[in-house]
């Protein structure tokens, strides 16, 4: 399942305000429910769901990447967000450096393949450095999406 097919220009953040792990958190579950994609009802048990997989280990996986993620019973397909920060948010990552670039997405509970598909395929779309500078230097959240649709995604 890849990035492109998740996400609209409205799902993504080009300058997240957050500095830290959990309010970058908060920040792109808040805009999947002001996009209607996650219900204002269901916003606190999703956050408890993401709160608790990063509780297990952070979700920054180096290179400047996070992927929090986690599955929900109040979601009836794959909902993703994508947030930039120039400056860098402290994520506790396991090489210490700030991230740059957060994928957040939640599976409907139950769909593990697609959860570990999908986890697979952002690390390794992420993975690549061209890809990562091409996301740096992207000056809207148009051209970010628009990377995620051009580039290949195995």
């Amino acid at each position: 399942m890849s990035l492109a097919s998740l996400l609209s220009a409205e799902q993504i953040i080009p300058e997240m305000t957050a500095t830290e792990r959990w309010p970058a958190i908060v920040e792109l579950i808040d805009l999947l429910v002001g996009q209607g994609k996650i219900r204002p009802e269901d916003r606190e048990s999703i956050l408890a769901s993401l709160q608790q997989r990063e509780e297990t280990m952070s979700t920054g996986i180096g290179f400047g990447i996070a992927i929090p993620h986690a599955s929900s019973d109040r979601i009836g397909e794959v909902v993703a967000s994508f947030g930039r920060s120039t400056q860098g948010i402290e994520f506790d990552a396991l090489d210490n450096a700030p991230v740059k670039f957060v994928v957040l997405f939640v599976v409907p509970k139950n769909q593990f393949q697609i959860h570990l598909r999908t986890l697979a395929s952002i690390a390794k779309f992420l993975n690549d450095r061209a890809t990562r500078e091409s996301l740096a230097n992207a000056g809207s959240a148009e051209e970010i999406l628009a990377i995620f649709r051009d580039r290949p995604q195995r």
